[in-house]
């Protein structure tokens, strides 16, 4: 899976970037068709903003938007908002 960390606006440390890799590295266990996953850190209106779009196999698309005080609190509200995406996805298609 292919991981890319972007900023906008901002400048970004070692330690967030190693951070959010992290938390996108488990989007696998809840779907093994991830293919690429693009992380995008920004500040809007002085609060940190998160977006993570994920690329999964079939052409699915799956985004995901969080807003917070902290950049770390906001990467992680975002991952696990995408991380149920990816849950339903993968029980639709094992149910279906």
């Amino acid at each position: 899976m292919n991981i890319t960390v972007e900023a906008r606006h901002m400048e970004i440390t070692d330690a967030i970037r190693e951070y959010a890799k992290k938390k996108a590295e488990k989007f696998s266990t809840y779907f093994d068709g991830v293919q690429t996953a693009e992380i995008i850190l920004d500040i809007e209106a002085g609060k940190p903003t998160v977006e993570i779009v994920v690329q999964a196999s079939r052409k699915s698309t799956f985004v995901a938007h969080h807003r917070d005080e902290n950049m770390y609190a906001a990467v992680d509200q975002c991952a696990s908002k995408l991380s149920e995406q990816l849950r339903r996805h993968k029980d639709k298609l094992r149910d279906h």
